[in-house]
């Protein structure tokens, strides 16, 4: 059976475009499922960005790097004052 794309796609244009200018669209099912339960149960007021809490303030990467290099090193030390130390 032969189809007729052309008028078909000019409905489905006309369609898509009388879609995307309606006033009212409906909301999702998620809009809905929070609205029916905020009015059972309103949220409290949250400020728009909570502070977060007091953290220590970080190291620097310098700092941390200096530390791991300094153990590296006390680690090679005594290594090698155990090998080389004359026994007793």
């Amino acid at each position: 059976m032969p189809q007729q794309h052309g008028h078909d796609d000019e409905e489905r244009e006309f369609d898509l475009r009388w879609a995307d200018d309606a006033e009212h669209k409906e909301p999702s099912a998620r809009a809905r499922m929070l609205a029916a339960r905020w009015r059972q149960n309103p949220p409290e007021p949250q400020p728009f960005r909570a502070d977060p809490d007091p953290v220590a303030p970080r190291r620097s990467a310098w700092v941390s790097a200096a530390v791991v290099l300094g153990a590296v090193a006390a680690l090679i030390l005594l290594l090698g004052y155990a090998r080389f130390r004359p026994p007793f």
